[in-house]
């Protein structure tokens, strides 16, 4: 059993002022492997009031400075690889092939995008050659309550902290109680790249508990969270007292329209995309769209890709799915894909219950409805599974209606070989990102999304300017 109850408060690891443990369950085998501890509000007071002392100095240095921080982030989180892939496989359940390269591959690509966008960075800029002495400052806003989730868990951890370090805000971490190692680990390599004492701070906790408490505590002047648009709702009304900032980065119901000039492997990138990471993911491409003239023949392509997906144990090489993160995951998820069947969706892969041979761990069927219409359940929440609906159309005009008809605005996919109409679909699309043909987003591109899928932006350059004030000043000396 691994024990790791400590929090990192001011440059070190301390015991929670009440112990409060709590079991970590491996999600391929069910069992505990680990205990943490939820920390309490005298926990929060103090990391907050470790971060508030840091910002004194951290909020006025130098641009050199933290550069040279972020680039000992980066050789040291390079050398703990290993580490952070097998608690990642072994606290969330992503296959130790996937949690090696995906999932801490991430937290390198962000690292690296942000120390390219940082070195490009103006924090102070002329207005404009019609007022020569006015200035646009950008300075840090402060402490920053950094609220992560489970799914990617390096992904989201160095958007936040990688960002905030760079406008030279200081920062409590809040990882997720359900997959808390990785952060761990995260907050030993943010210490051995010499991370001044105070800037990061990390205590575990739940979101009702420390979650609140960050939210609402008036010396953070910031809370950026990813998670469910349930929670961010909650935090949102929690931080609306101290009228400090909220960014957040929620769920997402995508749609990937396939038209009837879709190259021919669309069909199967898309339920690959969709099953990736079990479906744990906001931006997964959960709808696709098909244009009727190739809808019979995506069903059946789509049902021999769902049927090949394998599944196993996080802890097997290969490039099988994992399982879902906890029994309350894997219950939403039975319950949703019964309520499709129950609704008339035709199920044509997959379905409830485990797959043939995995009579343990929270393992889901790879599972794929045809024949849905927007209004049906499975069209409108987000499962958050191996789950794909699949929705017919006839034209463009129907396509982008069904595409927007959603409370959410994360991510939509584009199939067409028509550029004019990649084009104007991708801006008639209600969402933060599109993505076109299966081509990924360009380093430091923006993440985030419009409608319920959040606020605020993250990576790059966009991700720094979430974490600074604009001060504009007049009548500046050019001496």
């Amino acid at each position: 059993m691994i024990e790791k109850r400590d929090f990192y408060i001011n440059g070190r690891w301390v015991a929670p002022a009440v112990a409060n443990d709590f079991p970590v369950i491996n999600p391929s085998t069910e069992e505990a492997f680990a205990t943490i501890s939820l920390g309490g509000q005298a926990d929060t007071d103090a990391a907050v009031a470790a971060a508030k002392a840091a910002f004194r100095t951290w909020g006025v240095s130098s641009k050199a400075d933290r550069l040279e921080v972020l680039r000992n982030i980066a050789e040291v989180y390079g050398k703990r690889g290993e580490d952070l892939a097998q608690a990642m496989s072994q606290e969330m359940g992503a296959p130790i092939n996937l949690a090696r390269t995906g999932q801490v591959g991430a937290g390198a690509y962000h690292i690296k995008n942000f120390i390219d966008a940082f070195e490009g960075f103006e924090f102070d800029r002329v207005l404009g050659a019609h007022a020569p002495n006015d200035r646009i400052l950008y300075e840090p806003i402060g402490v920053c309550a950094l609220i992560t989730p489970w799914n990617w868990p390096m992904n989201q951890v160095s958007l936040k902290v990688v960002a905030a370090l760079a406008a030279g805000s200081t920062m409590v971490l809040k990882p997720s109680e359900i997959a808390p190692l990785s952060s761990i680990v995260w907050s030993e390599i943010m210490h051995d790249a010499g991370v001044p004492a105070g800037v990061y701070n990390m205590i575990n906790g739940d979101g009702v508990g420390v979650g609140t408490q960050l939210s609402t505590h008036p010396d953070v002047d910031m809370v950026s969270f990813t998670g469910s648009t349930r929670a961010g709702i909650a935090i949102s009304k929690a931080a609306a007292d101290t009228l400090k900032r909220v960014s957040l980065e929620l769920g997402g119901k995508g749609a990937n329209i396939l038209f009837a000039d879709a190259d021919d492997k669309a069909v199967k990138r898309g339920v690959l995309h969709m099953m990736q990471n079990t479906g744990q993911s906001c931006n997964a491409p959960s709808r696709m769209l098909v244009q009727r003239e190739i809808y019979d023949q995506s069903v059946e392509t789509a049902r021999e890709v769902a049927e090949g997906v394998s599944v196993g144990p996080a802890s097997e090489e290969g490039r099988h799915i994992g399982p879902v993160v906890s029994e309350l995951q894997w219950g939403k998820i039975q319950d949703l894909i019964q309520v499709g069947i129950d609704e008339g969706a035709r199920l044509i892969a997959g379905g409830t219950g485990r797959p043939e041979g995995l009579n343990k761990g929270y393992f889901v069927k790879p599972t794929v409805f045809a024949d849905v219409n927007n209004q049906m359940t499975i069209a409108r929440e987000e499962i958050f599974g191996p789950v794909l609906a699949m929705i017919p159309f006839d034209t463009e005009e129907e396509a982008i209606e069904i595409a927007n008809d959603t409370v959410y605005g994360l991510t939509n996919y584009v199939q067409t070989q028509d550029g004019e109409r990649a084009n104007r679909v991708s801006r008639a699309l209600r969402s933060g990102m599109v993505e076109v043909n299966g081509q990924g987003r360009g380093a430091g591109a923006p993440f985030g999304g419009y409608k319920q899928s959040g606020n605020g932006r993250e990576g790059g350059a966009f991700g720094i300017e979430d974490f600074l004030e604009v001060k504009a000043a007049s009548g500046w000396s050019n001496v």
